[in-house]
């Protein structure tokens, strides 16, 4: 192990500092996070490649949905009105679904924040995702921290000219790729890039793309932390979601105060100091300029890269990990009072270990089960709940509607031969991607029969109606009733058949007499 004097210490101070906030309109001061690495750094590396790869693969995956059907696996069909989901098609009728999705991400957004604190603004966020991309660049051409700093310090030379040029370059790059993508979801990809490079795509395709690309790249490259700290929302609606057994990142000042750079001559001369060595690691990896050590903070998403930058330099001088890490308020308040003294109210560290250097067994350490608590069990059922709903309500859909509307003028026409005749429109929903024959039958009016305009069949009490594939088809149906069974307020039934399977659907419609036949 090192001694505490071998530990890299940096020279970096919080931008957005807890114990001195700036005024509101102060120009900005640049983030230069250093490169960290760890456990949590891996899991952010392997979160943005999953993320990533969905949002620019996913539009060119494909799916046979058969020869009337695009093949597109994900695609929302605005001009056909159509959300195709690999299986799953949606009508514009069948939205609830797509709002059910929308409400189980909000309840799901509460419930991983009331667990573990802002781990969708640190893992998986767009903002979080694009800035680390973005970073990943910014590193690769102009260095690690020190090097960042240096070269933005430095008169413009070739050097800082060509780096610079290189690398908003390939940021634009990226954010020309991330407006491109998004536009694929909306039309068939490969047909779309094809008219997009050639200009021969619609105007508001260049449009998006444009607005897209601008965002990505002031967002990602330029703005950065600002988006989280002065735009998002979330910051401020959090507090509600956390309660003392939310898991959050967390200095624990009850092992690491009072901090000293020189621990060793501390102890030597009789003084007490805590596991914090003052290196300021953790500051400098934090991509939104805070010092861990303040407390709990707007600005933090819990990145949890402060915990690998603290791990490391604990295993440098041979202390337990954990100095900073997931904790909740609870154990934090536990271990404080098992760390204060009572007299002096001040963080004492021989409270905290035992004459062997080991951490006193009064300390609390994170427990699984504290997380499951009411409070997650009411999100996670109701989520549940409504994820299950849908799931239901898809299985069982039926993929056959009709609808009927009467004819309001004439509404009857009384025939030659003193028998009524009513006017109907009816509307046949195929929303299946295949040409249908349905069945179409009148049920109850006792010797009434029915005739379909533009069809040249007899009359009769049922008719076959082709349907072509996922389209409406409109009908124009009249029913005839014999004068010799004319009644007041009478209802009959649209039924409608699948020949070819078993789904059915039918209507209720009001068939109308003249005031004398009644």
């Amino acid at each position: 192990m090192l001694d505490d004097r071998e530990v890299e210490r940096l020279e970096v101070e919080a931008v957005n500092s807890a114990r001195t906030r700036q005024p509101l309109y102060t120009a900005r001061q640049k983030v230069f996070p250093k490169r960290a690495s760890g456990r949590f750094r891996q899991f952010k590396w392997l979160i943005m490649l999953i993320t990533l790869g969905i949002y620019y693969l996913t539009p060119w995956l494909r799916w046979d949905r058969g020869p009337y059907a695009p093949d597109q696996a994900v695609l929302l069909d605005i001009a056909n009105r159509r959300f195709y989901f690999f299986a799953i098609e949606i009508w514009p009728q069948e939205f609830f679904y797509v709002a059910g999705l929308l409400v189980m991400a909000g309840i799901g957004l509460f419930l991983v924040t009331s667990t573990v604190g802002r781990a969708w603004c640190g893992y998986t966020c767009p903002q979080t995702v694009w800035v680390d991309l973005f970073l990943v660049v910014e590193r690769g051409i102009e260095g690690d921290r020190n090097a960042r700093i240096k070269l933005d310090g430095a008169p413009w030379s070739f050097d800082k000219l060509w780096k610079r040029t290189a690398k908003h370059a390939i940021w634009l790059v990226i954010a020309v790729a991330t407006g491109g993508a998004w536009i694929f979801y909306f039309a068939d990809a490969p047909a779309l890039l094809g008219a997009f490079v050639t200009g021969q795509a619609a105007p508001v395709a260049y449009i998006t793309v444009a607005i897209l690309t601008a965002t990505t790249y002031a967002f990602g490259g330029l703005m950065r932390e600002q988006v989280c700290t002065y735009m998002c929302p979330w910051p401020r609606i959090q507090a509600a979601m956390l309660d003392e057994n939310s898991l959050t990142v967390t200095y624990n000042d009850w092992r690491g105060e009072p901090r000293s750079r020189h621990a060793k001559k501390a102890a030597a001369e009789g003084l007490s100091v805590g596991d914090c060595v003052d290196c300021n690691a953790c500051v400098a990896v934090c991509p939104m300029g805070i010092d861990i050590r303040d407390g709990q903070q707007l600005e933090c998403i819990t990145c949890a890269l402060c915990i690998d930058a603290c791990d490391s330099v604990m295993d440098k001088i041979g202390k337990e990990r954990g100095l900073i890490s997931y904790a909740t308020l609870a154990d934090y308040q536990s271990n404080m009072a098992v760390a204060t003294d009572p007299v002096t109210t001040a963080i004492d560290p021989k409270r905290v270990r035992d004459d062997k250097g080991k951490l006193n067994a009064a300390i609390a350490h994170f427990r699984l089960g504290r997380i499951f608590r009411p409070r997650t069990f009411v999100y996670a059922g109701a989520w549940s709940l409504i994820g299950f709903a849908l799931l239901f309500a898809l299985l069982s859909r039926d993929r056959l509607e009709v609808n009927v509307l009467h004819d309001r003028n004439p509404q009857l026409v009384r025939l030659s031969d003193g028998s009524i005749r009513n006017g109907y429109t009816v509307k046949l929903l195929n929303m299946v991607p295949e040409p249908r024959n349905f069945e179409l039958s009148i049920e109850g009016l006792p010797g009434a029969a029915m005739s379909v305009v533009g069809m040249d069949l007899p009359e009769s009490r049922s008719i076959t109606v082709e349907a072509e594939p996922d389209k409406l088809k409109t009908i124009r149906v009249y029913v005839r009733q014999p004068r010799e069974n004319l009644a007041d307020g009478q209802s009959f039934k649209f039924i409608v058949v699948d020949k070819a399977g078993s789904e059915t659907d039918s209507y209720v419609a009001k068939f109308n007499v003249p005031e004398a036949g009644r």
